[in-house]
């Protein structure tokens, strides 16, 4: 184990006082142990369970078996740092401040740390991070996964201190998260020749060129790698004999690093893969269509560990009785939102959904979409990923190319799609008189939504915005 730095001492000794003071007193029995399990940058549908044609995921199709499967679950970001503050905080990127990536959320915010510790649970992470200010997430630090999938994408895993940090006391509750960084770029991990290329089938919002091929096939081995460590963590809780009284919950987190998914409101983008398992409380085997959210874990970890009352310091909500077989529905809405700075240009997005369709709002309609990681170059001619300039070189005489490009760069002020109906939402019904009234119904809820957090909108997707929430100062407070 990583030991903690000495600016995090005080604060996690005053949450092992307070976990010591709780443990005496509460029964072990009504204080499930959490364990999360999250890739990176991997799209819910290339998994197999969501109708991906391609990736092999033979522990994540066992997990589902044993567990309920979330149809519609979601962030609001699709981008690493926001996705994971709402998870973490269950709070949306305007009320906990990470509204951008690569920013930091309000140096008061309240993460799983701060919550769970006084009811008893250590709390820590392995893996990549990827969250600040240190005070707003004092996780323990749990060494053996990659912290950063850029700086060394080739380093392997290793679960000892994962073992010991599950091991260390059964008597008192944990709660882990195990941020992977696979499938992330760069895709170097796994074995691609188990995907030749001319055998892929290509989702229809990618665009089919040899070399989005050959990459596609780098990304699913990479998926495969990412189903492997899943496997190996549920076998290590499994020999801890602590599996029974351990709530496991593996996300996907937000969509790949390909057109249309990371970076975008789309569904491919803030549709996220979510699996429950919790044996003899959860039923196996189960599908719902109950709509939950990044937001609502943490109340839900809450309520499971006793503590409801605290489910007013969110914008979340627990939906423990969704897990437990007791609602079939949770939440009407799921909410997105998007700033591009410093990832591009401003080019902010708000959208909806109902779970059937999804309403997205550009607000720059007038402006080109760039997002620089994607579309860039590194210098001396050596671009992100080649692939993308694959799209633009071969659109010229390809229509379908064309319009993948065109609907990646230049979008309307206003987009309805039955995703339901159009899962890649490739469809465009916002102008269509058949769909007014629910264009108007998600409309207004939007702004309902917006109105409530406080969102400035335009005035968000800046660089001097961005900078004040690195310096800890946010331009914009959230509505109470």
């Amino acid at each position: 184990m990583i030991a903690p730095p000495m600016k995090s001492l005080s604060r996690i000794a005053v949450f092992g006082l307070a976990a010591c003071l709780f443990a005496a007193s509460a029964p072990a029995a009504k204080r499930p142990n959490f364990l999360v399990i999250m890739a990176d940058d991997c799209t819910f549908n290339d998994l197999p369970l969501y109708g991906g044609q391609n990736a092999k995921t033979p522990n994540i199709d066992r997990l589902a078996t044993q567990g309920l499967t979330f149809n519609r679950a979601y962030l609001a970001e699709a981008m690493c740092q926001p996705c994971r503050s709402e998870l973490f905080t269950g709070q949306f990127p305007m009320r906990n401040g990470c509204a951008w990536n690569h920013s930091a959320s309000r140096p008061d915010t309240k993460s799983m740390p701060h919550l769970l510790s006084p009811l008893g649970y250590r709390v820590g992470i392995a893996g990549k991070v990827h969250v600040k200010p240190d005070s707003a997430y004092p996780f323990e630090n749990v060494a053996g996964f990659d912290p950063n999938c850029v700086r060394d994408p080739t380093l392997r895993h290793d679960l000892n201190a994962v073992r010991e940090f599950i091991s260390r006391d059964s008597a008192q509750p944990f709660c882990l998260v195990v941020a992977l960084v696979e499938p992330h770029v760069p895709w170097v991990m796994g074995d691609a020749s188990k995907y030749p290329p001319k055998k892929i089938q290509l989702p229809p919002n990618i665009a089919d060129t040899p070399r989005t091929r050959q990459d596609y096939g780098s990304y699913l081995a990479e998926i495969t790698y990412m189903d492997g460590q899943v496997g190996e963590l549920l076998e290590t809780l499994e020999k801890s004999g602590q599996a029974n009284e351990t709530l496991v919950l593996f996300t996907s987190e937000q969509g790949s690093q390909f057109p249309g998914c990371k970076w975008t409101s789309w569904d491919t983008g803030v549709h996220t893969a979510l699996i429950a398992r919790w044996p003899g409380r959860i039923a196996a085997g189960k599908r719902t269509d109950a709509i939950v959210q990044y937001a609502d874990v943490a109340p839900t970890f809450l309520d499971l560990a006793g503590d409801p009352a605290a489910s007013g310091k969110f914008d979340g909500s627990s939906f423990a009785a969704v897990l437990l077989g007791k609602s079939q529905t949770h939440r009407p809405f799921a909410y997105g939102t998007h700033n591009n700075v410093p990832e591009g240009p401003a080019y902010p997005i708000r959208t909806v959904t109902d779970g059937r369709y999804r309403y997205i709002r550009n607000l720059l309609p007038e402006e080109i979409y760039i997002e620089k990681h994607l579309m860039g170059s590194q210098g001396a001619g050596k671009l992100n990923n080649p692939y993308w300039a694959t799209w633009v070189f071969t659109a010229f005489d390809r229509p379908r190319t064309y319009e993948l490009v065109k609907r990646y760069t230049r979008r309307p002020a206003e987009q309805l799609y039955l995703t339901a109906e159009d899962p890649y939402e490739l469809r465009n019904l916002a102008n269509e008189p058949a769909h007014a009234k629910t264009k108007d119904r998600l409309s207004k809820e939007l702004d309902r939504w917006l109105a409530e957090q406080g969102d400035p909108g335009i005035p968000q997707d800046t660089q001097a915005a961005l900078q004040a929430a690195r310096q800890g100062k946010h331009l914009y407070t959230p509505a109470d």
